[in-house]
């Protein structure tokens, strides 16, 4: 009997999933453990292993569809197995076609055939029964969820029934851009984005509605040019869809204030001096400050929690996520228990995360179970900045660039110190002010006194 393969949750926040790359064609056997399909999720570009021996009999989601998790995008079976889409109809119909031969033949094969009609047409009854009840199961749905009361019926997905009904999109008046103009995630995300309900007249509605409103701008065709100049328009990726939903979420939801200090980082850079001369892999001055941060956030506990539906969540691993620039997305992979690993381990961790990143091989697990982030844009010149939180995180270090500054000592003295700055944005929810002071108090104390975790 077919197995049928279903879209897997590939990350703990995916709702749904898009078919890039088929690696087995139909027709092809497959073994458990072996590569079936790309797929594209909120996260990462991920390769999916069959999970059973076979033969791919049928491939029900094309390369492009998205899907809901859970949803049958493929199926296995026995080579020669009949799949949904009639195969092993034809077959028994061809086969039935050989027999035959005797005077009687054409009788006996009159009589087979009206029975398969009969039959065919009993079960087709059933079938419609069965669709009906669906159809008129689904039409009420449609009503519920329909203001005016209508009993449209709308091809969408669980998850963008339920956003719609979140952001006050209409489902009747999306086009869907899933399989069989199924609504999916990315039809709501757009209308709720473009602010109105998108047009469902025909192309030659339209033109003919704006003969009749001369004053309306005509569009510019692709390759004139307006006052703007050519206009090219780009398709978010998933993941950056789901970048952009998250920190818009974020800068809605999380009343943030921002903590800014200097810190001395004069023995961060004798330390790393010295750990030159002994070898070349070294330790960078940012996998000094995730460590530091790691400790810290050992001391102040509320700093590594969230604010979740009206309460706090304290989590016992401190989990530190590193912003990372890939191609046209920002990537935040995360080091484990980084509070328990020594200075040397969150290097090597950090250097292999970045490399995944970079060439694609991140994985959705390792993208995921960070409790506080560090982003720094030091590299690129920043002195300063404020960065997004990342929800549900209760904060966000921003780190600017180590430069030679003039600096006050107290003896009055003006003297060239390696200055760093650190801005910590803070989820006012969950941290107050002298939370988040004291917590960067803490990271700068650390930093200025690196002895204290470079063993």
């Amino acid at each position: 009997m077919a197995t049928d393969v279903t879209m897997p949750r590939l990350s703990d926040s995916m709702e749904e999933g898009t078919i890039l790359n088929w690696i087995v064609s139909e027709g092809d056997e497959v073994k458990r453990g072996e590569p079936l399909v790309e797929i594209e999720t909120d996260k990462a570009n991920m390769t999916y292993e069959s999970d059973t021996d076979g033969t791919l009999i049928e491939i029900v989601a094309d390369e492009g569809d998205t899907l809901a998790i859970g949803e049958v995008i493929a199926r296995i079976g026995e080579p020669g197995e009949a799949s949904s889409n009639g195969g092993g109809k034809r077959e028994r119909q061809a086969s039935e076609g050989d027999d035959g031969g005797d005077e009687d033949g054409g009788d006996s094969e009159t009589a087979t055939a009206t029975e398969e009609r009969d039959k065919d047409e009993h079960d087709q009854d059933e079938h419609d029964e069965d669709e009906d009840e669906r159809d008129e199961g689904e039409q009420k749905q449609q009503r519920r969820e329909s203001p005016d009361g209508g009993g449209d019926r709308v091809k969408a997905s669980p998850v963008a029934r339920r956003m719609a009904e979140e952001m006050g999109v209409e489902l009747g008046s999306l086009e869907g851009s899933g399989p069989g103009g199924r609504i999916v995630k990315a039809d709501v995300e757009a209308a709720a984005g473009d602010g109105k309900k998108p047009d469902k007249k025909p192309e030659r509605e339209e033109t003919e509605e704006a003969a009749e409103k001369p004053m309306t701008p005509e569009p510019v065709a692709s390759g004139d040019a307006g006052p703007k100049g050519e206009l090219q328009t780009q398709e978010l990726t998933r993941m950056q869809r789901t970048i952009s939903r998250r920190m818009a979420e974020s800068k809605a939801t999380a009343p943030d204030f921002h903590l800014h200090v200097d810190i001395d980082m004069g023995r961060c850079v004798e330390l790393r001096t010295r750990l030159k001369e002994l070898s070349d892999d070294v330790p960078s001055f940012n996998d000094m400050i995730v460590k530091a941060c790691a400790l810290a956030l050992k001391e102040f506990p509320r700093v590594n929690g969230a604010y979740r539906d009206g309460q706090f969540e304290l989590y016992s691993r401190i989990n530190v996520g590193v912003a990372v620039a890939a191609q046209d997305a920002l990537i935040v992979p995360t080091v484990f228990d980084a509070d328990k690993r020594s200075l040397g381990e969150i290097s090597r961790q950090v250097r292999e995360l970045v490399k995944k990143v970079r060439d694609g091989k991140i994985t959705p697990p390792e993208l995921g179970g960070a409790t506080f982030t560090v982003s720094n844009l030091g590299m690129y010149g920043i002195d300063s900045f404020t960065a997004v939180i990342n929800p549900p995180q209760a904060a966000i270090l921003a780190v600017g660039a180590l430069k030679k500054r003039p600096a006050v000592e107290e003896s009055g003295r003006i003297v060239a110190k390696d200055l760093m700055s650190a801005t910590l944005v803070c989820d006012h929810r969950i941290l107050y002010g002298a939370d988040g002071a004291e917590f960067l108090a803490r990271v700068r104390e650390l930093l200025e006194q690196p002895l204290s975790f470079a063993l």
